[in-house]
């Protein structure tokens, strides 16, 4: 399933929904039409388990394509948020996580040139999510190396607590796209969170994918474009540390919990790594995707105080 939070007009809640070819289905008020009840937020969805999702499914079973009156609509009509707009703690973010990315940043970046032994794992404030189509903010009185990294989100299902890599799978609900922004110029010896942690510096969407679509997230093609210029393109079978290895990894010191989000690391191509070095400005357009998820779009604009 194609999971989405949105809205139906700019005054109405939130709410949960799915995509069913070009409709978004309200999945409270589809479940009600069923009979049944179901949540309507993501993080709600999340917290039911494997039963919430079964029952949806049934329900989409159920309708067969027919959804009455106020359940569904265009997809385009409606406007799409960040899927979890407030996740409940940090992002885990990866860094150094593809072998040419460890390259290019050791060049430019003076991050060290042997690959890492473990995952450098930082974090990004909830308080950095933005959905389908915001605005990444520039301000110009902190940073003038703004960067861009095309990156798969992966979404914890199930409580992960010492995790073994072969089980670790298991506890993902589903994946995503996130664009990690990054201040180049704002790291503090050594420590990446406010080079990555300012507010906008996770435009995050458009939907989650349930992992049963998803069943390898080790082959899946990604790419980022400014302006209409390519930056970015690999595979995520070239990741250091592989998704599973993440979620055994972090699982062994720090509880994952329902809803939590890891951003499992960038590809080559990032701006700090080429020669002559490219950075973001107010008026470009990055367009970021992962293959079988979907495409973000974004403008980026100034937000330099007078």
């Amino acid at each position: 399933m194609r999971l989405v939070t949105y809205r139906a007009s700019v005054e109405a809640a939130a709410r949960l929904g799915v995509i069913v070819d070009d409709l978004v289905v309200d999945v409270a008020s589809l479940a009600t039409s069923r009979g049944q009840d179901l949540p309507d937020t993501m993080l709600g969805l999340i917290d039911s388990g494997r039963p919430g999702v079964e029952m949806l499914e049934a329900c989409l079973a159920a309708a067969n394509g027919q959804f009455s009156a106020g359940t569904a609509m265009a997809l385009a009509n409606v406007k799409l948020l960040a899927p979890i707009p407030r996740p409940r703690k940090n992002i885990f973010g990866i860094g150094l996580n593809y072998v040419e990315h460890v390259a290019e940043s050791a060049k430019s970046l003076d991050t060290a040139r042997d690959l890492p032994k473990q995952p450098v794992i930082f974090s990004k404030p909830p308080t950095t999510v933005i959905g389908p189509g915001g605005a990444i903010e520039h301000n110009g009185r902190i940073t003038q190396q703004l960067d861009w990294e095309v990156e798969l989100a992966v979404i914890i299902g199930t409580t992960a607590r010492r995790v073994a890599k072969v089980d670790a799978l298991r506890h993902v609900f589903g994946y995503s796209v996130m664009i990690d922004v990054s201040a180049r110029d704002n790291r503090r010896a050594g420590q990446w969170i406010f080079s990555k942690g300012q507010d906008t510096y996770a435009p995050f969407g458009p939907c989650i994918v349930t992992a049963d679509e998803i069943p390898d997230p080790q082959t899946l093609n990604l790419w980022l474009t400014v302006n209409g210029v390519e930056k970015q393109r690999s595979n995520t079978r070239h990741m250091l540390f592989k998704v599973d290895d993440l979620i055994c990894d972090i699982s062994a010191g720090i509880t994952l919990e329902p809803g939590d989000i890891i951003a499992s690391g960038t590809p080559e191509g990032v701006g700090a790594g080429r020669e002559p070095q490219e950075w973001m400005w107010p008026g470009d357009v990055v367009v970021a995707c992962v293959e079988g998820i979907g495409s973000l779009r974004h403008p980026v604009v100034d937000a330099t105080p007078e």
